[in-house]
């Protein structure tokens, strides 16, 4: 069971929504009380009685110099609070362009904690993303080669991060490869002990990670994706790392519905599943949004026409080439901003008409219906897939389970299997 102290050992900034509930599944799966809040704290209650605070950010891709006025402000709530430690997370595929917004924010980290040095581990075995010789690998595939070289806001086209973070930042950037990893606990912190500015950390496997964790145990500043999170409780006494501190995942007998905003391959696969098993669908063009052509209740009266049986699923979700041609139309910003804005109000709708289950898909369209529905906080539930686990929620009036989905996680049937962990 997770301990009995009040302490904050554990203060983490996520730089969207889906990243942050997947790091506080990790840590909870670690024996540690989790809480997650949305945005910058400003309720100092919601920063106690827990041993891990996450405070999810929608800055992954706002102007860097907004990132870093949000990730500093939520990193000095968390070490007013007591924080031993924090936690800068990021996706394991280390979304970001050369202006940021990890290096920037990685460094206004150091400057408010006086520290020189940290280190940045995006690797997450479980869903295939490890760190070679500081090349990130998405399954057998260099980042480069990967899907990812199309995303439409952060296209990754360097698979090697110390160049990568080299771009975006004035410290050194250097690289301890898998050789010192693999040589143990003391020999990383020796390592670790020596870096100036960022160190890139190699990962292959699990066991690799909680190294690197139980190596970090002195730094103030740890940096990655959640898998690093898989070593940091054992650090701390009375954490109890073999008992997963989630709640039983229950919600109100409503409606369920899936709300898309993902362009990841991952999405349109797990999209295309759901359909052909049955599950009605509805397609958002943002050109026709864009043109008054489609509105949000011309979604809300589809899901609510749908069977009572029936999960319905709204996606934006395409094809690399029709996602460009919308951003040539409409322009970058505006043609994302007005999925988001679209799937926030249909959110409020459909709970406001008795849905209380819902599956968001995508870190910007999971951050947009957070904010449309109010919620401040969120419970860890059980997992349905690594990384996306159900959670639940406070949001106008109701109580409802929410699944927030990292576009590039889940299995190809997740929208299908993932209503039975609420049973």
């Amino acid at each position: 069971m997770a301990t009995a102290a009040a302490a904050l050992r554990i203060g983490a900034i996520a730089d969207d929504l889906t990243g942050a509930t997947d790091l506080a599944l990790t840590l909870s799966r670690g024996g540690m009380r989790v809480k997650q809040v949305v945005g910058v704290p400003e309720n100092p209650a919601d920063l106690q009685g827990a041993d891990a605070i996450v405070v999810s950010l929608k800055s992954r891709t706002i102007p860097a110099r907004e990132a870093v006025r949000q990730s500093t402000a939520a990193a000095e709530a968390l070490v007013g609070a007591g924080a031993q430690q924090l936690f800068f997370k990021y996706c394991s595929t280390f979304d970001s362009t050369d202006e940021g917004n990890i290096g920037p924010v990685i460094e206004a980290l150091l400057d408010l904690l006086g520290e020189k040095r940290t280190l940045a581990c995006p690797a997450f075995p479980t869903n295939k993303r490890t760190v070679y010789k500081g090349h990130l690998f998405v399954g057998d595939q260099l980042l480069s080669d990967s899907s990812m070289k199309d995303h439409p806001l952060t296209p990754m086209r360097d698979s090697n991060l110390v160049r990568v973070l080299a771009r975006q930042t004035r410290l050194p950037v250097s690289l301890v490869p898998i050789e010192t990893v693999r040589a143990g606990v003391e020999a990383l912190k020796t390592a670790l002990e020596a870096v100036e500015g960022v160190a890139i950390v190699d990962a292959l496997q699990d066991d690799d990670l909680r190294i690197i964790g139980a190596a970090a145990r002195s730094f103030r500043l740890v940096t990655g994706g959640s898998g690093v999170a898989l070593g940091l409780p054992a650090n701390f006494p009375g954490v109890r790392g073999d008992t997963p501190a989630t709640f039983a995942a229950k919600a109100p007998r409503g409606r369920a519905a899936v709300l898309a905003g993902s362009c990841s391959v991952a999405t349109r696969r797990q999209i295309e599943a759901a359909l052909k098993a049955g599950m009605p669908g509805l397609k958002l063009d943002p050109l026709a949004i864009a043109r008054g052509a489609m509105a949000v209740e011309d979604a809300a009266t589809f899901a609510l026409g749908t069977s009572a049986g029936a999960i319905p699923i709204v996606y934006a979700s395409d094809a690399p080439e029709a996602v460009a041609e919308s951003q040539r139309v409409l322009g970058r910003e505006r043609a994302g901003s007005l999925i988001e804005e679209f799937l926030s109000a249909l959110s409020t709708k459909l709970v406001d008409a008795g849905f209380d289950r819902i599956i968001v898909a995508g870190g910007e369209s999971s951050g947009a219906v957070i904010e449309g529905l109010g919620v401040k906080a969120l419970e860890v539930g059980e997992e349905i897939d690594p990384g996306v686990p159900w959670m639940q929620a406070k949001s106008r009036g109701r109580t409802i389970a929410l699944a927030l989905k990292s576009g590039n996680f889940g299995a190809d049937d997740i929208f299908l299997k993932a209503w039975e962990k609420l049973e």
